[in-house]
């Protein structure tokens, strides 16, 4: 933000100038050194706050298991969403496997963004398909899971108590266990779809809010938990990027299934 405003300076400064200049050769005034930054009062300028983007990177997918083997074991295909949040900070969630590291940068690339650009990489848990890139992101501050690092520095947070973790001005990460014992979502307020949450693979995809099934399947280490964090999420979002789907819009129709299927709120 210091950057953006320092740069908003000078831009003024320059228009101030070339305005002042035109002026004082058009109509001969002496305009007494408007264009002096110490003449102008920047503190009455309201600068822009940058909206909060949502940009599905990748949407993830997963298939049923393989009558086929490899190493003598059957096996199934995945991997993860990968989201690009751009606006009051930079984050990139959830990072795929470490196959993809390519796919990121080019991705990355074509949003304009290098790694370094990036503030923060969240990890929805901690799964190889969710965390294969993350040290691509060396700049950034790390939260996976309930875990939130920055090299050998561990900060405690209480996600266990269920206490949210502000990442930037309409950038949550919330507790929402039940897939793992430590699963996390991302709140994100957006200006053209109202509030996004990146679930991870809280919900599989939209199809498991018809046939739950589908996400029990996917294994689940608490399915009543997962139940009431699914319940959350649906009150909480617009719109849900699922950890194996493209993302979807959540209805009515859904909110009031999954509240029903839920054993309580976030508060």
């Amino acid at each position: 933000m210091y950057l953006m405003e320092s740069r908003f300076k000078r831009l003024l400064d320059a228009v101030v100038f070339v305005n002042s200049s035109a002026n004082n050769k058009s109509s001969g005034r002496n305009w007494g050194g408007i264009n002096k930054k110490k003449n102008f009062n920047y503190s009455k300028c309201r600068f822009l706050k940058m909206p909060n983007i949502v940009k599905v990177l990748f949407s993830g997918y997963s298939s049923a298991v393989s009558e086929k083997e490899d190493e003598n074991l059957p096996y199934v295909h995945a991997n993860c969403s990968c989201v690009l949040v751009t606006g009051s900070t930079n984050l990139i969630v959830d990072t795929m496997t470490p196959w993809d590291r390519d796919r990121i940068l080019k991705a990355l690339n074509s949003n304009g963004l290098s790694p370094d650009d990036i503030n923060y990489v969240v990890s929805t848990h901690g799964h190889s398909d969710h965390t294969g890139n993350n040290n691509l992101f060396l700049k950034a501050k790390h939260i996976v899971g309930f875990a939130i690092s920055v090299k050998d520095q561990y900060f405690l947070h209480p996600f266990d108590r269920d206490i949210p973790f502000d990442i930037s001005e309409g950038i949550q990460v919330i507790p929402t266990p039940g897939h793992t014992a430590d699963d996390v979502s991302i709140i994100v307020n957006t200006e053209n779809l109202g509030t996004v949450v990146i679930a991870g693979d809280i919900f599989e995809r939209e199809e498991d809010i018809e046939h739950p099934e589908v996400w029990r399947a996917c294994g689940s280490i608490n399915p009543s938990q997962q139940e009431n964090s699914r319940a959350i999420i649906a009150s909480l979002a617009d719109y849900i990027v699922p950890g194996h789907g493209p993302m979807f819009r959540v209805t009515d129709t859904m909110k009031k299934k999954l509240s029903r299927n839920g054993i309580g709120c976030h508060q």
